[in-house]
Formats: structure tokens, sequence, C-alpha cells
């Protein structure tokens, strides 16, 4: 008999972590949760999953962290980082740090399967010919900004030139998780 794949599953949404892990687990994966970045090592103490799941921002911490200490843990493991916002920037350094792939939410466990199973990319993927919108450029320089500043609103504000209310106005009106 195989083993059954290990999943560790790194996110502070208790409801949406919840709803992973049955999934996988009917899935007949070996399931740990985790829902901050230091808890992380305690689900790892005695677990080493072949696979991750990991959302980008973790209660004011990035995710990204995570990444880099699951990659270095085992090269060879695939990790999905999930996003409410997507961006360029964050797609880039998650692959950078380990992540075979950068989902956006809401992603449900098929997408995050056949994450797992795509080893390579595709170059068949339609290219986009809408011209990218300021709002868009705006939203991703923000992004950019606040994984830069560890998801520090006063300092992004700061780096950015803007009063830290009109960044939380914006950040309210499109929420980063």
């Amino acid at each position: 008999m195989a083993d059954r794949p290990r999943l560790v599953i790194v996110d502070d949404d208790p409801a949406f972590a919840r709803a992973m892990r049955r999934s996988f687990e009917r899935r007949d994966y070996e399931v740990r949760a985790s829902a901050t970045s230091e808890a992380l090592d305690d689900a790892l103490r005695d677990f080493r999953p072949g696979f991750a799941i990991v959302d980008l921002k973790l209660g004011g911490d990035s995710g990204l962290h995570c990444v880099r200490r699951l990659a270095a843990l085992d090269p060879s493991m695939r990790i999905v980082v999930l996003t409410g916002f997507a961006s360029i920037s964050t797609a880039v350094e998650a692959i950078k740090l380990g992540a075979c792939h950068y989902l956006a939410k809401p992603s449900n466990a098929d997408d995050i399967e056949a994450a797992f199973a795509r080893a390579d990319g595709d170059a068949a993927v339609p290219l986009g010919t809408r011209p990218t919108s300021l709002k868009t450029l705006e939203w991703e320089r923000i992004h950019e900004m606040l994984a830069e500043t560890d998801f520090n609103v006063s300092e992004t504000a700061r780096r950015l030139g803007l009063h830290r209310r009109t960044l939380a106005r914006k950040l309210a009106k499109r929420r980063v998780t």
C-alpha cells in the first residue's frame, strides 16, 4: 500500500482551512493545518508534507515567509499560494521563493489539486490583449509595497506618499487577503 500524500495548509481563515482540510482528506491526503507562520513549526514537528497550500496574507504577516521555509525544508514540495488579490509582484516573488503555482481566490480543491499536478508551465496560455488600467496599476503598486513592508499599512502609506487614512480607504474598497 502506498503512503498517503501529505499536505499542510497555512491559512488564518478557519472556515476556509476546515473546508480545504475536509476536501483533501476525502481525496485521501493526510492533512495538517496551521493558522500562523509561527504555528507552522508545530505542524511540521513530526510531519513532512509533499504538498502545501499557503495563504498570501496571514493576519498581517506575509505567507511568503512560509513559502521560503517550506521550500527550504523540501525543495521538491509542491507549494500553491492563494490570495484574494493576485498581483504580478507577489506572484513573481512566490515563484522565486519556491511556490509551484499562484492562484487567486476563490479557488477550490479541484483547482489546487490540478495546480499540484501541473509540473510544467503552459506555453499555450492565451496572452491578454487588454491594456492594464490605471486603477489596476495603482492597486498592484499598493499591494507590492504592502508585501515589501510585511503588510504594515502605516509604513506602506509613508513610502507611497499617501495619508494613512487614504490608504486605509483604498484597502477597504478592495480587500487584501
